[in-house]
């Protein structure tokens, strides 16, 4: 089975402030370059851009994942699912992955895909991110529009627990950045 990772980072983070989180320094690296790290063993891979695109590519340690500009990226994420599932070519199974995910591991990440075809993370029961889609899915990207993604497609998935392998804490502004 063929599955490709599809880092979801193009979105313009208002509630950040003046300079893209993606570039915001944790931990000695921007924070991108955490949640693509976690997705470094993973072929084929590519990172969907929009917002200060080329600002990103040339600031991120991209781990081998080739960065894709979704030029409607300011549809919200339906345009960046569907823009990503179209570069990431004709795979089995596409894992998705919040580039502001900075908690997310290897770990986390092994044991979603071991799920497949299709899973979805939870912690503690709430479901998160990654996702894992099957073909069937995949498939019905061109339904999805707005700021949602599958979520409302996801019902009857398999559901893994990873909160012991991952926090599923997203950083949405420079407090939560802080806090981390």
């Amino acid at each position: 089975m063929t599955v490709g990772a599809i880092v979801l980072a193009a979105g313009a983070s208002r509630r950040f402030g003046d300079e893209p989180k993606q570039l915001a320094p944790l931990d000695g690296a921007p924070l991108l370059e955490h949640a693509l790290a976690a997705v470094a063993g993973v072929d084929p891979r590519v990172v969907v851009l929009g917002h200060a695109a080329d600002e990103i590519i040339a600031a991120v340690d991209l781990h081998g994942a080739r960065p894709v500009v979704c030029r409607e990226w300011e549809e919200g994420q339906a345009a960046s699912l569907r823009c990503g599932i179209a570069a990431v070519g004709d795979v089995d199974a596409a894992l998705i992955v919040l580039g502001d995910q900075p908690g997310l591991t290897s770990a986390a990440v092994a044991a979603i895909l071991a799920a497949g075809p299709t899973a979805r993370a939870t912690y503690d029961g709430a479901p998160g991110h990654p996702v894992l889609l099957g073909r069937d899915l995949l498939a019905r990207a061109g339904e999805l529009r707005g700021d949602t993604g599958f979520r409302g497609l996801l019902g009857g998935t398999r559901e893994v627990e990873l909160g012991d392998l991952a926090d599923p804490a997203d950083i949405d502004t420079r407090e939560e950045l802080a806090r981390r």
